[in-house]
């Protein structure tokens, strides 16, 4: 297992550049995913309500997750923080299905936490998460 802990910004070039922050930090073999909304590479939230937030947020996560070599299946952590408890649940069936759709059969340690407002007025969901890279598959960025 990989020993050095000095954390590394992990910014995939297909997401948006961010600007006081990172869309990952990996530190050793654990990559913590920053919070992702569904923002699109122009900077724009998807249209079309929860499930198609969810698919652009957790494929931003997964795009994240990808760049540092990892797979849904190191995932050993989700939050979902969302602004509307009741809509998400209305179409749990949806989501599940974009979420096997990406991931596979992936189910982690996960938690759905409700919210008033999320950094974009428009964004719906906001997905963190946690992800444990095996050193075989560990793609390390060199320190900025």
């Amino acid at each position: 297992m990989t020993t050095d802990s000095t954390p590394i910004p992990i910014n995939p070039a297909s997401l948006p550049t961010p600007s006081g922050y990172s869309h990952g930090t990996l530190s050793g073999n654990t990559l913590h995913l920053g919070g992702q909304t569904a923002l699109d590479q122009d900077m724009k939230i998807v249209p079309g309500g929860i499930v198609e937030q969810f698919r652009q947020a957790f494929g931003n996560v997964l795009t994240t997750l990808a760049t540092a070599g990892g797979v849904p299946a190191d995932l050993v952590s989700i939050t979902i923080y969302l602004t509307d408890i009741p809509d998400y649940q209305a179409h749990g069936k949806e989501i599940g299905r974009a979420w096997r759709e990406l991931a596979g059969p992936v189910y982690p340690a996960m938690a759905g936490i409700g919210t008033t407002a999320l950094w974009q007025p428009e964004a719906l969901i906001e997905i963190v998460g946690v992800a444990v890279i095996p050193d075989d598959r560990l793609i390390r960025p060199a320190t900025p």
